[in-house]
C-alpha cells in the first residue's frame, strides 16, 4: 500500500505521517511526503499563530506600560524593525526545527520525501512539479490513498472594487517594517481581533467595519460588549457595528475609500490602507481536486476527513474548512492516519469528536478571550436547566493588583454537578483553557474540585466560579 501525503510539512500532514511512519513496512509499502514549502513550515508558523503571537507581544508590553498610571513618561514606540526581525529570527527557527522532523521521517526505510508541487490526477495518482505547477510534470505517483494538507489561504470578499485596490493582509502586517498613520479594517473574526490592537499599539489611526452587533458571535453577547467596550476605551479604535460594505475604490492620493451602509445610510470612509482580515479559505486551488471527483463546496469532507466524493482521499485540517486551528488539524491528522488504516483494513471508520476548545488572543493577549466546551446558550439546548455562573475579573482583587481588572468568566454546570462549559474573556484566560479542558473532558464533578488556588493567583476566578455552582447545587 503506497500513502502520499500533499503538504507534509504543515501540523495535518506532521500528523499524518506520525501517525504512519511506524506502519511502513507493515501495513504500508511506501510513504511519500510531499511539500514545496519555500521554507518549508506551515502556515502556523510561518504566518499564523507563532510570528502573531510574537508581534503582540510588543504590543501588549506597550499597551500595559502606556496605561498604568504608575509609570512616568510617554510611551515607548514600536520599532517595527526590531519587531520583525525577532520574530523572522524565532519563525525561521521554528520552520527549520518542522523541516528537520519530516526530514528525518523521511530517512527511514520506505518513507521518502519530495520537494514539489503536487496535483491530483485521479483519486489514485498524484502529479509532482518540481519546477513550478506552470511547468509539465516531473514525476507522477501512483497511490492507494492520499492525505490532503494543504492548509488554507486568504479568503477576499467578492466586494466591487476589490481588484482595484492594494490591501493588506495579516501575513502583510506580520512582515511589515513600515505602516501607514490610517486604515480601514475588513474582518473583526479571529484575525482581526488580534492583529487591530497591534497595528492601534502601532500607531496606526484604525476604523473596523463589524457587521453584526457585536463580535464573537459564538460567545453570549456580554463578552462581545466586553471587547467592543475594551478596544474603543483601551486602544482607541472606531468599530462601526451593524454596518455592511458596498464597494471600495483607489483615491487619488493613493489611499482607499470605502462605502458602507448601516440602517442611517450610506458612508464613505477614507484611509492610507485597507487591511484586509476577512478569513480564510481552503487552499485547494490548482490541487486537480475534480479530477477525483471532488467539488470542494461546503461539507465535501466528511468527519472520517473522507472526501465524500472519493473514499480513499483523505482531508484533515484547515483544508477542510471545518476548525481552521492548529490543534484542530493536528488532531484531524491523527484520526486521518487511523482511518487510512482502518479503511485498508474493511474495519469502521471513526468520526471526528472533539470538545470545543478555542483561545483568541484578544486585547493584545492581555486578556485574551478562551472558550471549552459548552456556553450557556449551548448547554441550555443541550441539556435540562444548565448552571451558569459569572464573575468579573475586577472581582477578585489579584487582577487589580496586577493592573488587569477588565473582563469577566462564566462557567457552565450540568445539574448533576458536572462542570461542561468555560468562557473567560481576561487577563490569563489562555492560560486557565487547559486547566478547564481537563476539568470539562474529564466530566468533573463541580463539588470534587478543590477550592484553593494559591493565593493571590489569577485562577481564583475559578474557585468563584466553582463556589456560585455549588451553592447552587447545594
Amino acid at each position: 500500500m503506497h500513502v502520499v501525503i500533499i503538504g507534509a510539512y504543515g501540523s495535518a500532514g506532521v500528523a499524518v505521517a506520525d501517525g504512519l511512519v511506524d506502519r511502513v513496512g507493515e501495513e504500508i509499502d511506501r510513504l511519500t511526503l510531499v511539500d514545496d514549502g519555500e521554507p518549508g513550515g506551515g502556515l502556523c508558523i510561518l504566518r499564523g499563530c507563532m510570528p502573531s503571537k510574537e508581534v503582540l507581544s510588543a504590543a501588549a508590553h506597550r499597551y500595559q506600560a502606556r496605561t498604568d498610571h504608575r509609570l512616568d513618561g510617554p510611551a515607548h514606540e514600536m520599532d517595527l524593525d526590531s519587531i520583525v526581525g525577532t520574530k523572522d529570527e524565532h519563525v525561521l527557527g521554528f520552520a527549520e526545527h518542522r523541516r528537520g522532523h519530516v526530514h528525518d521521517l523521511a530517512e527511514r526505510p520506505g518513507v521518502e520525501f519530495v520537494h514539489a508541487t503536487a496535483r491530483l490526477d485521479g483519486a489514485d495518482r498524484v502529479e509532482l512539479f518540481e519546477d513550478g505547477p506552470e511547468n509539465e510534470p516531473t514525476g507522477t505517483l501512483d497511490a492507494d490513498y492520499v492525505a490532503v494538507c494543504t492548509g488554507s489561504t486568504v479568503n477576499v470578499p467578492d466586494l466591487p472594487g476589490i481588484d482595484d485596490v492594494a490591501y493588506m493582509d495579516s501575513a502583510d502586517v506580520l512582515d511589515a517594517t513600515e505602516l501607514p498613520d490610517s486604515g480601514v479594517v475588513m474582518g473583526f473574526g479571529y484575525v482581526g481581533l488580534e492583529m487591530v490592537p497591534y497595528l492601534a499599539e502601532a500607531g496606526v489611526d484604525l476604523t473596523v467595519i463589524e457587521h453584526d452587533e457585536r463580535p464573537l458571535d459564538d460567545a453570549p453577547p456580554a463578552f462581545g460588549d466586553e471587547i467592543l467596550e475594551t478596544y474603543r476605551e483601551e486602544f482607541g479604535v472606531e468599530i462601526l457595528t451593524e454596518t455592511d460594505e458596498e464597494r471600495v475604490e483607489p483615491t487619488d492620493s493613493g489611499g482607499v475609500r470605502l462605502t458602507c451602509e448601516d440602517d442611517s445610510g450610506e458612508r464613505v470612509i477614507e484611509a492610507e490602507e485597507l487591511f484586509l482580515f476577512t478569513g480564510r479559505r481552503p487552499n485547494v486551488d490548482g490541487l486537480g481536486l475534480e479530477t477525483a471527483g471532488i467539488d470542494a463546496e461546503p461539507g465535501f469532507v466528511a468527519d472520517t476527513m473522507q472526501a465524500a466524493d472519493a473514499e480513499t482521499v483523505f482531508f484533515p485540517g484547515d483544508v477542510n474548512g471545518k476548525e481552521p486551528l492548529l490543534h484542530i488539524a493536528k488532531e484531524q491528522g491523527q484520526l486521518a492516519a487511523e482511518n487510512v488504516l482502518a479503511h485498508a483494513r474493511g474495519e469502521a471508520l471513526e468520526p471526528f469528536e472533539f470538545t470545543p476548545h478555542h483561545v483568541m488572543f484578544t486585547a493584545a493577549g492581555v486578556y485574551p478571550y478562551a472558550r471549552v466546551g459548552h456556553t450557556a446558550e449551548t448547554a441550555r439546548e443541550a441539556l435540562d436547566d444548565p448552571i451558569v455562573t459569572r464573575r468579573r475579573a475586577a472581582d477578585d482583587g489579584v487582577f487589580k493588583t496586577k493592573d488587569a481588572p477588565r473582563g469577566l468568566a462564566e462557567l457552565v454546570v450540568d445539574r448533576d454537578g458536572t462542570v461542561v462549559g468555560y468562557q473567560g474573556l481576561h487577563y490569563h484566560a489562555d492560560v486557565m483553557a487547559k486547566t478547564m479542558q481537563v476539568i470539562v473532558e474529564m466530566g468533573l464533578d463541580a463539588r470534587e474540585i478543590p477550592d484553593r488556588a494559591f493565593h493571590p493567583t489569577t485562577p481564583e476566578i475559578l474557585d468563584g466560579l466553582l463556589r456560585d455552582a455549588v451553592a447552587e447545587l447545594d
